[in-house]
């Protein structure tokens, strides 16, 4: 809730404080690594370092796959800790084959929390039992949160650290089946309820941070208002000048108007919302584009029935290759105008978040 004085306060997940109560949504493939995650967590917010597809897989064997990944994203854990003294999480989808790898990775370069989602994290507390790293799970329903909770309670005895609800409006892959989507049923803000509702019958102490849809001061007020204990965005950190991504990728949101958002069916079998391009356009109508598959980086992604490597596509899309790739983004994209700095960016969404206090 929002103190009487109008001050936004902070995120307190167990010893760590997080001022703006702001976490950078972590955004793969090579989206969000050292450099944006060190500059978010600067401002006081947490910067957030995605491991999806973070080493250069594409140009390695498949032997050396996992090694690759792992060297990654330790090398990008350490290279923000130089960069920063700020609060560093680690976003690990639960789909990934390296998953149990990559967490341990983010255990042993003591990153300061963990945030997994795109699957159910039931074994995430036994990789990181015996250290402090606060642990994350992103649920899109009261029903997944509860299923979470009482898997850990009753297998590591521990709850998650807090709990980060993703709604419909988020880019990337998204946690809802085409027919909710088309309907925009549940609504972000009756899932917030749900949660907190929750949360209050079982008189636990879990601090909830929303993301999906969250874009400027005035959305940051309206959530913090609801009960939430902070946002998560991820869209309009990728239109800064320290957004790890290519200029092309950036230049794809500054180009979006509403009618380029659209969903697509990933390879993954989630559906996915992304900017429409030409490349967008052609999968949309059967476009295969043959590939052998050398990595196996995704669970639920099938090789032999898949129309193109999403992993590639990504890896593309991350070196500015947009004719041969989609950017995903969330569904306010086309409301990014401008490259400016995370501090900069930071400034206005505070003064948005005044201006709207005013104006309520």
């Amino acid at each position: 809730m929002i103190p009487s004085d109008g001050t936004m306060r902070p995120l307190q997940i167990g010893n760590l404080q997080i001022n703006p109560p702001i976490i950078q949504g972590g955004m793969g493939v090579r989206v969000s690594r050292a450099r944006l995650a060190s500059a978010v967590a600067n401002e006081g917010c947490a910067g957030v370092i995605a491991s999806a597809g973070i080493g250069r897989f594409e140009d390695f064997p498949n032997t050396d796959f996992t090694e690759v990944n792992i060297n990654a994203l330790r090398n990008e854990i350490r290279k923000c800790r130089t960069m920063t003294r700020g609060v560093i999480g680690v976003n690990i989808m639960v789909a990934l084959s390296d998953y149990d790898d990559l967490v341990k990775a983010a255990v042993d370069e003591k990153a300061d929390m963990i945030i997994s989602g795109a699957g159910l994290p039931f074994h995430l507390p036994g990789l990181a039992a015996g250290t402090d790293i606060k642990l994350i799970p992103i649920v899109s329903s009261v029903r997944t949160f509860n299923i979470i909770c009482t898997r850990w309670k009753k297998q590591y005895n521990r709850l998650p650290d807090a709990v980060v609800i993703e709604g419909m409006k988020a880019g990337g892959h998204l946690g809802y089946n085409l027919e909710q989507l088309e309907e925009g049923t549940p609504d972000l803000e009756t899932i917030l309820k749900e949660v907190l509702d929750y949360i209050r019958e079982k008189k636990l102490n879990i601090p909830v941070v929303v993301g999906g849809g969250v874009f400027d001061g005035c959305d940051i007020r309206h959530f913090l208002n609801l009960g939430a204990s902070g946002v998560q965005m991820a869209t309009r950190f990728v239109c800064t000048q320290e957004c790890d991504v290519h200029d092309n990728f950036k230049q794809a949101y500054l180009d979006a108007t509403e009618q380029d958002i659209t969903l697509i069916k990933s390879p993954v079998g989630l559906p996915g919302r992304v900017i429409n391009n030409p490349f967008v356009e052609a999968i949309k109508k059967g476009l295969h584009v043959p590939f052998e598959c050398k990595y196996q980086c995704l669970r639920t992604c099938d090789p032999s029935t898949a129309p193109y490597c999403i992993a590639q596509v990504l890896a593309n899309a991350a070196e500015g290759k947009m004719d041969q790739a989609f950017a995903f983004a969330g569904s306010n994209v086309a409301r990014c105008h401008e490259i400016i700095s995370v501090k900069e960016l930071i400034q206005k969404l505070m003064q948005e978040y005044a201006a709207c206090q005013l104006c309520s």
